[in-house]
């Protein structure tokens, strides 16, 4: 009797460190299960899990819980895992004038993309189009029509046509002479003009001549909607260094300067493009002075006098 008591404690010890041994494992199981499915940062020396597209930060991790991502805002995007405390404002398609519509609406993770209005176009391509202007209407019928991203080809006259055309070769040559002779005599003059003021200027402030040539040229302005119709030029004269440049020193977020350069693999001038796109975006009216402002403030004066000469060119038509 005594010898069968002695082994029922050893039964009931080994049931319970059985199911201590279960309990443990299953616990471990459950620390390890947690994984991160878009990768990983770190932050104030902890491992933190990447929030995924569509989201932002709330809360970074630390040693003793784990992180928060919230869904981006109405209006705003993330368009790929981050660790970005804030999400990115959707592309606007109501610029006035512009003739743009939504081609594709924004959501939590994607941009917003725009489109030309019914019967306009733009030169451009529609990916990076900023402006687009009215298809051409044809008297003598369409030979091409017109697309997103080409204006419309007319018939060629069919009576006439030959008597219209010696008018217009003897015509046109002359018009462009007068209009050439006429635009470089008002460039002479106002160029004579600016080195007279320019001279003077020296006279008077000594070394301080060169600080007054900066202040001149800060003064330039131009309205938005003909600064928007050279950004392609702009963008070709400056070049990606000094427009990338340009908007750190604006505080644009190197979350946009890297979404433009991803846009664009390998394509420098249309990187170049897209980000002066968003800068002047959020420049707004004063955007051309204070570009010109800011190359000149970098040392770039030769590509601040190129972009004052981009923009002093004729209009463009309607």
């Amino acid at each position: 009797m005594a010898d069968n008591s002695s082994k029922f404690p050893a039964w009931f010890i080994f049931f319970v460190l059985f199911f201590l041994h279960v309990d443990c494992s299953s616990a471990e199981g459950k620390n390890t299960s947690h994984t991160c499915i878009d990768g990983t940062y770190e932050h104030g020396g902890a491992t933190c899990c990447l929030c995924s597209a569509g989201m932002y930060v709330k809360e970074h991790c630390n040693t003793a819980q784990q992180g928060k991502c919230e869904s981006c805002n109405r209006g705003t995007y993330s368009s790929h895992p981050n660790n970005e405390e804030f999400c990115e404002p959707c592309i606007s398609c109501s610029h006035p004038n512009a003739n743009l519509e939504v081609d594709e609406p924004c959501t939590r993770a994607r941009n917003a993309k725009c489109r030309c209005k019914k019967d306009h176009y733009c030169s451009s391509g529609t990916e990076t189009c900023k402006i687009c202007y009215p298809c051409k209407e044809c008297t003598e019928g369409i030979k091409v029509a017109c697309t997103a991203n080409n204006n419309t080809v007319c018939n060629d006259n069919i009576e006439g046509g030959n008597n219209a055309k010696m008018i217009v070769g003897i015509t046109v040559p002359i018009v462009i002479l007068v209009l050439g002779l006429g635009l470089g005599f008002a460039l002479w003059k106002n160029k004579h003009k600016r080195d007279r003021r320019g001279k003077h200027t020296q006279v008077q402030l000594g070394n301080g001549s060169a600080e007054a040539h900066v202040e001149e040229m800060a003064a330039f302005n131009v309205p938005l909607q003909e600064l928007e119709a050279r950004l392609p030029d702009i963008a070709e004269a400056i070049g990606w260094r000094d427009m990338r440049d340009v908007a750190r020193r604006s505080n644009v977020s190197n979350t946009i300067i890297e979404d433009c350069q991803r846009n664009h693999p390998g394509e420098a001038q249309e990187q170049t493009f897209e980000l002066l796109q968003k800068w002047v975006e959020r420049q707004g009216k004063d955007a051309s002075k204070n570009l010109i402002q800011s190359l000149q403030r970098s040392g770039t004066i030769s590509k601040a006098e190129h972009v004052i000469s981009i923009l002093n060119r004729p209009n463009l038509p309607a």
